[in-house]
């Protein structure tokens, strides 16, 4: 049986360490990653491989050769352009014809038992057995479902953690029959996951999955790197060392001189001659490359030091990696988390601080401190992007050389001269901010325009126009004052999607931004009658027949944000009799805390009742939500809002769809139901209900937390237009919002968050899916087990922070707090 090796990887995430040497060379002890994968294969047998490569493909031949000094006959098939995982496999058919070969990562450090699995696959009769590991984080991987004799019965490639189903991951080892590769266009972009294995599974060829005891790790993040090394001098893996140990974990290597004055704490790895002077210490976890020095007093802990790296006399390292041929003068400080690419000079006494990124070829310069990155670099966290866009600490995480490098990758994923919508809230920390991201848009060959402070829905509308590829609004966090968001529109108005956030995270990350020509720097203009045209449109679009006959009188609370600059004059033009409060731009208090929101409701409820209007509405201060008190002044709580909401915008449509979040309660079905209309189900993510919203059948989309969708006016949400919709459709059916309330049936609808460390969410969503056996389960986002009597439980993780979110609701009280006990007890049971 021969093998392939795929050696094509360029390892981006790997930056600096990949920006002049391809990922399968990158040292793992001294020996780089493909090194090991060979001697695997060469251990069970596979000694005529294939090796697939493609960039920089010449340092992979050249260091590996025919295969010869590794007893094995290496042969080279080069991707022109990169064809996918399947498509590169394919380009060397020609090697692999009339039988069963094993296809295999050269980036990624095993030692599963391929002869094991050599073994399954003939019994089981599989066209193609599939390598699988249970991982702690998912994330990055292919979930594959099997049976319980390993049939292959669903997979998902990278999913969120709303659709984490298993812990158990495509490890991208296969073993195939070579009829499989008839399967793949030739010359195409063809993955396996994405592309092949689906239409197997779909047609019914035997697909299996081999869940591996072994070691494996997908070596593809600067953690990732710095724990496989660890794991190596542990045992945790079984591959060679290269060297003699020589007391227990110190590993030497040949050629190596170690004073004896040296202080050694093992588990740890010095190459062939290597050269630590009396009076250094290294401590656990630290690898030396070939030719290393470490000099008299130098201190290196859980740090990987590459071939010919001078460590100078007092040098301090901590957990970092540094690069070939560089040099750490005297007294340097390295931080844990950096990176230093190969030849640079880090100067006497300089200090590079954690999660800083150099790259090759520079100097930093004595005695400097060195706190953003040099020419590359990366946030250093989980995700740039959370719920409410790119988030943190005004001045602290949120700097305005943050904003600059941020609109300068979005406008990069842009074309030169598109055109780009900016905004903010009333806060002075979005007007400094905003200042920096015009000035990084224009630079940029991006011509921008600034509609300064107006409620969100507006900047969403007019950066839907024609001729706008997309806006930057920025706001302060809502219940943080110390916070700011910065969020980012497609063409559309809508939150950029999970795709366009990846792109500009990969721009912002190797920091590979594009800069406009003297004569190309764009233009800033300043639109006028913005908010005028907004309400104009608005009001030519919604319905608000009805209105002054009914003589509405309604209490209306800007909570001292942007809405006050449109919403009085917008409700004088519809002939509405209006109580306005907070009606200001205040910058004191720029966003809501939970105690202001209830203190301002509380005294919304009593303006209603005094005045006798006919209900109350409180909007955030962007205008994006709303909140909603009725004629009896009392508050009608969000999930409660929405259901009040579908039945007056069901009752008036009678056809069509509503999108709704699949955490709302399913009486709004029976709502729905009631007057013709269908519910789908959609996730939890705004960007999910938003592309839901986007049919043509869909009347109406509510979030379930204030947040509405008009689709005759605006495909996103929209508070103002909600509020004029709702003003024509109480006018209209003639009910007050209570008797609405009254005729809805109440949910039994109760929800927990249980703390989840990020390790264990895989496995607690394991757990969750074969707790569910025998029950019907729906994965929209989550798991959702359902039972016999319509009775359900949501379990979902939390995107952004290390907690998983249970819902569940029954015909009572009672059965809905059985029901959350039970899965409660399961999430935390997983987490051991």
């Amino acid at each position: 049986m021969k093998a392939v090796v795929m050696a094509g990887g360029e390892g981006t995430r790997l930056r600096p360490m990949t920006a002049n040497q391809p990922k399968p060379l990158l040292p793992v002890v001294n020996r780089p990653i493909m090194e090991h994968v060979l001697r695997l294969l060469k251990r069970h047998g596979f000694e005529d491989t294939v090796v697939t490569v493609q960039f920089l493909a010449t340092l992979i031949r050249n260091y590996f050769g025919d295969g010869e000094e590794l007893g094995m006959n290496l042969h080279y098939v080069a991707e022109e352009v990169p064809l996918g995982t399947a498509g590169s496999v394919k380009n060397a058919e020609e090697h692999l014809r009339g039988e069963p070969f094993i296809v295999i990562s050269g980036d990624a450090l095993t030692d599963i038992d391929l002869t094991d699995m050599v073994r399954f696959h003939r019994e089981n009769g599989a066209k193609v057995t599939i390598g699988l590991k249970r991982v702690a984080n998912p994330l990055e991987f292919g979930i594959i479902i099997v049976d319980e004799q390993g049939r292959v019965q669903r997979f998902l490639e990278k999913p969120t953690w709303g659709q984490v189903f298993s812990d158990t991951v495509n490890t991208g080892i296969y073993i195939m029959e070579p009829e499989v590769l008839d399967e793949v266009a030739e010359g195409e972009v063809v993955d396996w996951s994405g592309d092949v294995f689906p239409k197997l599974l779909k047609d019914g060829a035997p697909l299996y999955g081999y869940i591996a005891d072994g070691y494996w790790e997908d070596v593809g993040t600067h953690e990732s790197y710095l724990s496989a090394q660890a794991d190596v001098l542990s045992g945790k893996v079984d591959v060679e060392i290269d060297g003699f140990e020589v007391s227990p974990g110190v590993w030497v290597a040949e050629g190596a001189e170690v004073d004896p004055e040296a202080v050694l704490k093992g588990p740890l790895y010095i190459g062939d001659y290597a050269k630590v002077e009396a009076g250094a210490e290294l401590r656990e976890f630290t690898v030396l490359g070939s030719n290393v020095v470490v000099r008299s007093d130098a201190f290196v802990h859980r740090s990987v030091v590459h071939d010919n790296v001078y460590v100078g006399a007092s040098a301090n390292l901590r957990g970092c990696v540094i690069g070939k041929n560089t040099d750490v003068m005297s007294g340097s400080r390295i931080e844990e988390g950096a990176i230093v690419g190969e030849e640079c000079v880090i100067e006497s006494d300089a200090f590079v601080s954690n999660d800083i990124k150099v790259y090759p070829f520079k100097t930093i310069e004595a005695g400097a401190v060195v706190n953003a990155n040099v020419i590359w670099e990366s946030r250093g966290q989980r995700s740039l992007f959370g719920p409410r866009g790119v988030s943190g600490l005004i001045n602290v995480e949120i700097t305005p050389e943050l904003a600059v490098r941020l609109a300068s990758a979005y406008a990069t994923t842009l074309k030169k001269g598109s055109v780009v919508t900016t905004s903010r809230d009333v806060s002075r920390a979005a007007r400094t901010l905003k200042r920096a991201v015009v000035s990084a848009l224009t630079a940029s060959a991006i011509d921008v325009r600034d509609l300064e402070v107006v409620p969100l829905p507006v900047a969403r509308y007019h950066t839907s126009q024609s001729g706008v590829s997309g806006g930057i609004s920025l706001r302060t966090s809502p219940g943080d004052p110390q916070s700011v968001d910065i969020l980012f529109f497609d063409e559309r108005g809508a939150d950029l999607s999970p795709a366009g956030q990846r792109k500009l995270e990969r721009v912002y990350s190797r920091a590979e931004y594009r800069r406009a020509f003297p004569g190309e720097i764009a233009e800033l203009s300043f639109p006028s009658r913005g908010v005028e045209n907004y309400a104009h449109e608005l009001l030519r679009r919604i319905d608000t027949s009805g209105v002054d006959e009914a003589g509405l009188k309604v209490v209306v609370d800007c909570a001292g944000g942007s809405g006050s600059l449109i919403l009085p004059s917008l409700l004088g033009r519809i002939g509405v009799d209006v109580l306005t409060v907070n009606n200001r731009l205040d910058e004191a208090s720029p966003t809501d805390t939970l105690a202001k929101q209830m203190r301002d409701l509380e005294r919304m409820g009593d303006l209603v009742r005094s005045s006798g209007a006919d209900f109350g509405v409180r909007f955030d201060p962007v205008a994006e939500r709303l909140s909603l008190v009725d004629d009896n002044g009392e508050l009608i709580d969000n999930d409660r809002a929405l259901l009040v909401v579908l039945d007056l915008v069901a009752a008036e449509r009678r056809s069509g769809r509503v999108a709704l979040p699949v955490t709302t309660t399913r009486v709004a079905e029976q709502v729905a139901a009631f007057h013709g209309v269908e519910v789908q189900w959609t996730p939890t993510a705004t960007d999910e209900l938003t592309k839901a919203a986007s049919a043509d059948d869909i009347v109406f989309a509510g979030d379930g937390r204030g947040g509405y969708v008009l689709p005759e006016f605006s495909r996103t949400g929209d508070g103002i237009a909600a509020f004029v919709r709702l003003l024509g459709l109480v006018a209209r059916t003639r009910l007050s919002l209570s008797q609405i309330d009254r005729r809805i049936p109440q949910a039994h609808l109760l929800r927990r968050s249980v703390p989840t460390p990020w390790a264990v969410k895989g496995s607690v969503m394991r757990a969750v899916v074969e707790a569910a056996e025998g029950r019907e389960i729906d994965t929209t986002d989550g798991v959702r087990v359902i039972e016999a009597d319509g009775s359900w439980a949501l379990v979902l993780p939390d995107t952004s922070e290390a907690v998983t979110h249970l819902w569940a609701e029954g015909p009572d009280s009672d059965t809905a707090q059985r029901l959350l006990d039970e899965w409660a007890a399961v999430v935390e049971q997983a987490e051991g």
